[in-house]
């Protein structure tokens, strides 16, 4: 019963990961969109939202490459279970995918809020990681450790170029309602919709990666971290 109930948990927890990291680079690809088109002259942050996304695609692979050594796909999740997803679509009334990347361009405020959720988003996902790195069920898995140690180096370099541009454009910092909105999607996620995901019997894995289509990126190496863990 603890076996089963430890399995569950870690399935659980690696396919709600492999969803968010999946979500954030390809996300990410509209961001650096908006960010060419409006300063292509910016060569410093527009190299720090490359280095963002190929971490988060790193991260995805590290986080397969644990299920391929299980020989198991991950639970079917989808962007209800997605940090990102929910935050976005408090905050600007869409999904992810129906942001106007023109009006992200021409608008100030439409951009310096998409900033604040990205940087709110990271420093959530850093102090969650700091929490499972001490979880007793994550713990005893040491390539799920490894993985999460990764993460927790890459996290800081993730808020801080869009904080950084706030400050640099005088722009405000996330104010009291935006911090509640971010803990309110957090404790949504933590204490309903996992815990209802644990508690479905039938619940559907995925047929397919979500990168199925997208070629392989040659400088990662996920197998090689996780294999020697």
């Amino acid at each position: 019963m603890i076996g089963w109930f430890r399995r569950r948990y870690l399935d659980l927890l690696g396919s709600i990961y492999v969803y968010n990291e999946h979500r954030g680079y390809t996300a990410i690809d509209r961001v650096l969109e908006a960010v060419r088109a409006r300063a292509p002259e910016d060569a410093e942050f527009i190299a720090a939202i490359e280095k963002h996304r190929a971490d988060e695609r790193k991260h995805y692979l590290m986080f397969r490459r644990w299920f391929e050594l299980r020989g198991v796909m991950p639970f079917a999740v989808d962007r209800t279970c997605g940090h990102i997803d929910r935050f976005v679509e408090i905050m600007f009334g869409s999904t992810i995918d129906g942001l106007n990347t023109v009006d992200l361009v021409a608008r100030d405020d439409l951009f310096e809020r998409l900033c604040r959720v990205i940087a709110l988003t990271e420093r959530r996902g850093y102090r969650q990681v700091d929490t499972l790195l001490k979880h007793p069920l994550v713990r005893g898995d040491k390539a799920l450790i490894k993985i999460f140690r990764i993460i927790e180096k890459d996290e800081p370099s993730h808020w801080a170029p869009y904080e950084q541009w706030l400050r640099i454009n005088g722009k405000r910092n996330p104010r009291w309602w935006e911090h509640a909105i971010d803990s309110f999607v957090h404790s949504e996620l933590l204490f309903i919709k996992l815990p209802a995901l644990f508690l479905t019997p039938r619940l559907t894995r995925s047929a397919a990666w979500a990168d199925a289509s997208e070629p392989r990126d040659v400088r990662v190496r996920p197998d090689q971290l996780l294999a020697a863990g």
